[in-house]
């Protein structure tokens, strides 16, 4: 039957329920993604919530158009079987997309990071911009826009360097053999008391860690909150050296020690003269 036959067999009720079935879905697919992004919004962020409003609502119309179609008589089934191939189809052509949706899916659900975090993943570094389903938009420290696939993120390890109030600061010193490493200890205590980005509690914690090729090494750690770590990297190390000065304790260079050996006994080297007679073999 042409689509002209089939349109002037359908019955004008069937028509008139299916207009409304599908305006009346629309209404109720909306509500419902309204109601399901407000309570994404209570336990995620905006970003996330309006992905999730996204997905919902489009397998909620999906429903409905299903619905309306039964009630005009279209064979569902067929299309159903129809829509089945296309999809295997399109999944085999397209693993790496269908592979990040899904990735994005868990990245949402799991929440590790939000928008505004900072993280590293491997060696890169960066501001989340964006959490979408096929990839997460970093921005780097040198102002880059870095697209990363979710499912890179998936098989990755993933550092969140702000989602923590305080962090740690850790400093190996290496000092001079002939130091007193009980000064060296109170001198960096002291210095951690001193300067105010540095907690309290937790305590700073100054250990020696162990002997260098040139020094006696200290492991210095500081607790700082988050928002000072940069300015916490350079105060300390000015501070250190600063106070090291005053206090006479050597910060030294790396240093290399060369033994000679003996002289080889069939090879004779004249005790005197003048550098003049040795270049000339006197």
């Amino acid at each position: 039957m042409t689509s002209t036959g089939w349109i002037a067999h359908l019955e004008t009720s069937h028509v008139i329920v299916a207009a409304v079935l599908f305006v009346l879905g629309m209404v109720l697919a909306s509500a419902a993604a309204r109601l399901i992004e407000g309570w994404a919004r209570e336990h995620s962020d905006a970003r996330r919530a309006r992905v999730i409003r996204r997905i919902f609502h489009y397998s909620l119309m999906v429903l409905v158009i299903l619905a309306v179609l039964d009630v005009l008589g279209v064979g569902v089934g067929v299309l159903l079987g129809a829509a089945g191939i296309l999809s295997l189809g399109i999944g085999f052509a397209s693993q790496t997309s269908l592979s990040n949706i899904i990735s994005g899916l868990f990245l949402i659900g799991e929440r590790f990071f939000s928008l505004g975090d900072v993280i590293q993943v491997g060696t890169l570094t960066g501001e989340v911009l964006a959490i979408d389903l096929l990839s997460v938009k970093l921005r780097t420290y040198d102002n880059l826009y870095v697209r990363v696939p979710n499912e890179t993120l998936i098989k990755s390890e993933i550092t969140n360097l702000t989602r923590l109030p305080i962090r740690r600061l850790d400093l190996t010193i290496g000092v001079g053999y002939d130091s007193d490493l009980g000064q060296v200890r109170s001198t960096l205590l002291g210095i951690a008391r001193k300067l105010t980005f540095c907690l309290e509690e937790p305590s700073p914690l100054a250990v020696f860690s162990g002997f260098g090729a040139s020094s006696l090494n200290i492991q210095f750690s500081i607790w700082i909150r988050r928002e000072n770590y940069s300015a916490a990297m350079n105060g300390l190390a000015d501070e250190i050296l600063k106070t090291f000065r005053e206090a006479g304790i050597d910060l030294p260079f790396p240093q290399q020690v060369v033994h000679f050996a003996a002289a080889d006994p069939f090879v004779h080297l004249p005790s005197s003269g003048s550098p003049g007679d040795l270049r000339q073999g006197r």
